[in-house]
């Protein structure tokens, strides 16, 4: 440490001020998380849809698919501060962010109070609606995955501006990505309108989905990035929404968005597969919410919650985004006993348990 503060002295002021705000910034956080080797990562980035979305689209004029009132936020840091996060609470973006020891919240990349310090140290491109498929980001009027990447060669430029293209390379090299994108694919574009099907089977269109993932993978490798997570599908058919839209009069999980989830993680993961032995030099690892949701779903009790098929908002079975709003009755005064906050996103306290599930045991494999 000594000797990295001594070398610091001998690069321009504005190179050693963020430097050395990386360097803090590491050491307050440091103990999130035992990573491998003594490793520090100097920036979390997400990519991605709603999950990771922590508040992009409230910048999007033109889509419905915002979250920047009441209720949402219901228990977010002091509580009642709706953020643009698709959640009472934090989302996975702002979990795994801190697991990795960078920071306890992910900031979104087109908030206009951004410091050049948040910047350094990560931000989400994410945004609520998107999908692998470019008609999904579309249809929903919202950043689509070529968008998301043309942010972050802006993002690169901005980071090279402020500390130079060593340290700038450095920290996209070293930095965490994770993506978490697919379910509106299924759930909505290939589900809810003909445009696809008329064209494709679930077969065709999954082999479309894994294509469009690994051309992003691709991209995103070219452009620096090494430590890449990529987050499956989960069990879509489950999620309050699909119950109440395809689950029959008893709202059981909707097997078709389930069977097109595991159809599309599979390809997903020979994707994956075959990546890394084209680019060794890729830390690629898959992250599977599919079947640690499952366990949430199938049996809540034992992981300490009540409700399983319904969301905290409203009645719970279809309201989401604009439908859950501070009109809305019969918000739950108890969000923490509900897996789901609305009819199509776990609540804080379930995005703390499945992350744990599923990050825990595969850090190690960024490294």
């Amino acid at each position: 440490m000594k000797l990295l503060f001594q070398n610091l002295l001998f690069q321009s002021p504005l190179v050693t001020l963020f430097s050395l705000a990386i360097i803090l910034v590491s050491l307050h956080y440091g103990n999130a998380v035992n990573l491998p080797n003594n490793e520090t990562v100097p920036a979390f980035i997400a990519f991605g849809d709603s999950i990771v979305d922590s508040g992009n689209n409230n910048y999007i004029i033109n889509t419905v698919f915002k979250c920047n009132f009441p209720p949402y936020g219901k228990d977010f840091g002091g509580g009642n501060q709706p953020t643009g996060r698709f959640s009472n609470g934090l989302v996975p973006s702002d979990i795994i962010a801190s697991k990795f020891g960078v920071k306890k919240l992910l900031p979104a990349y087109l908030d206009p109070n951004l410091q050049l310090q948040d910047l350094l140290t990560g931000v989400s491109f994410a945004s609520g609606g998107a999908g692998y498929d470019p008609l999904t980001s579309k249809s929903a009027s919202v950043i689509s995955l070529s968008d998301q990447l043309n942010m972050f060669k802006e993002y690169k430029n901005k980071i090279k501006e402020a500390v130079g293209e060593m340290r700038m390379e450095m920290i996209i090299s070293k930095s965490v990505y994770i993506i978490c994108i697919g379910s509106n694919d299924i759930a909505n574009t290939y589900a809810q309108t003909p445009y696809r099907r008329v064209k494709y089977d679930i077969r065709s269109y999954t082999d479309l989905l894994a294509s469009y993932a690994s051309n992003f993978l691709q991209e995103l490798y070219g452009l620096g990035a090494r430590r890449i997570g990529v987050i499956g599908m989960p069990n879509i058919g489950c999620v309050p929404s699909q119950r109440t839209i395809g689950g029959g009069i008893e709202r059981g999980c909707s097997d078709f968005e389930n069977q097109a989830a595991r159809l599309f993680n599979s390809k997903l993961v020979s994707k994956m597969d075959a990546f890394e032995n084209k680019f060794p030099e890729a830390k690629l690892v898959y992250l599977d919410i599919y079947t640690s949701l499952s366990q949430l779903v199938q049996n809540p009790a034992k992981y300490g919650f009540e409700v399983a098929d319904k969301g905290c908002c409203g009645t719970g079975n279809i309201e989401v985004s604009i439908l859950c709003n501070h009109y809305s009755s019969n918000i739950c005064s108890n969000p923490s006993s509900y897996i789901f906050w609305d009819s199509y996103h776990p609540t804080q306290e379930a995005y703390n348990l499945l992350c744990a599930m599923v990050f825990d045991d595969k850090i190690k494999d960024f490294f």
